[in-house]
């Protein structure tokens, strides 16, 4: 079965930098789409950045010029470096893939938890 397994979290002062990892796993194809969430304490889940198949990418407003989503095709790996951290970049931060390369279009920036696949998440403290 398809695993996201998310990795890098942790607490950092502003304007620190980390990169998030995913490890994605039983994938038969390449995703249509793959892309970073994030949610903090009572608030929606929302998305920050995706990647699609043919290479293109899209950023939420707030991180544009600051976080830069990526994939190591050998590794199976999508990565999130995120620079010049905010404290309202705090949250818990969700990998997530959707479709197959060969398949149909999908959602991808709306995507919610009840479709696609999902890491467990992981923790991002920014402190000021």
């Amino acid at each position: 079965q398809v695993q996201l397994v998310e990795s890098g979290g942790d607490s950092v002062q502003s304007g620190g930098s980390l990169r998030l990892s995913c490890k994605i796993s039983g994938y038969t194809s390449r995703p249509y789409c793959m892309g970073w969430f994030r949610q903090a304490p009572g608030q929606e889940r929302r998305p920050v950045a995706m990647l699609f198949h043919n290479g293109l990418t899209r950023y939420t407003e707030s991180v544009k010029g600051r976080f830069t989503i990526s994939r190591d095709d050998a590794e199976d790996t999508l990565y999130l470096q995120m620079n010049d951290l905010k404290p309202e970049d705090s949250a818990s931060y969700y990998c997530a893939a959707n479709g197959a390369t060969n398949g149909p279009s999908v959602v991808c920036w709306f995507l919610k938890t009840g479709a696609g696949y999902w890491g467990q998440g992981t923790q991002v403290t920014v402190s000021s």
